[in-house]
């Protein structure tokens, strides 16, 4: 686990978090800091990034990890009410060098989109055999096991 309540030197949004670089801060609390992405998708992109020091979703605690997305709903709900140009929202974690993650330390991506806005998402979206649907789901759910966060109860699947 990678999570602790001491940074890393280089990093730069424990760095901001100990307000020792500059950010445009749009929300605060104890857990948590929301600010102006400087590498904005659109004008609004907000990152929500917690106190504690976690690179990735694996490292941080749930109840951490709850509030952080709690606050990512908010600021979602806020840029529709907030006079930027936003007609849609996105909530987006990149979890991982492999999901594009760039600063490796947990945060959550907020932006407002707009028709003809620059952010894409490429993809093969072809549709997947009921066969090999099945079998993930089951990988999921014995992965799930393995977690704290697996049923007490035997799944009715």
């Amino acid at each position: 686990m990678h999570v602790n309540d001491q940074r890393p030197e280089k990093c730069v949004f424990c760095a901001i978090v100990a307000g020792e670089a500059e950010a445009s801060v749009a929300y605060a609390d104890d857990r948590v800091v929301a600010f102006m992405d400087l590498g904005a998708v659109t004008p609004g992109h907000v990152l929500i990034v917690p106190r504690l020091h976690a690179i990735g979703l694996e490292d941080l605690d749930e109840e951490t990890s709850t509030h952080v997305w709690r606050i990512g709903h908010r600021v979602g709900r806020a840029l529709r009410r907030s006079g930027l140009r936003c007609e849609g929202v996105n909530v987006f974690l990149a979890d991982g060098e492999a999901a594009f993650q760039e600063i490796f330390h947990f945060h959550l991506h907020v932006f407002p989109r707009f028709r003809g806005d620059s952010f894409r998402i490429d993809a093969d979206w072809a549709t997947r055999a009921r066969h090999l649907l099945d079998e993930e789901a089951s990988a999921v759910r014995q992965g799930l096991s393995l977690t704290s966060v697996s049923p007490s109860h035997p799944p009715t699947w």
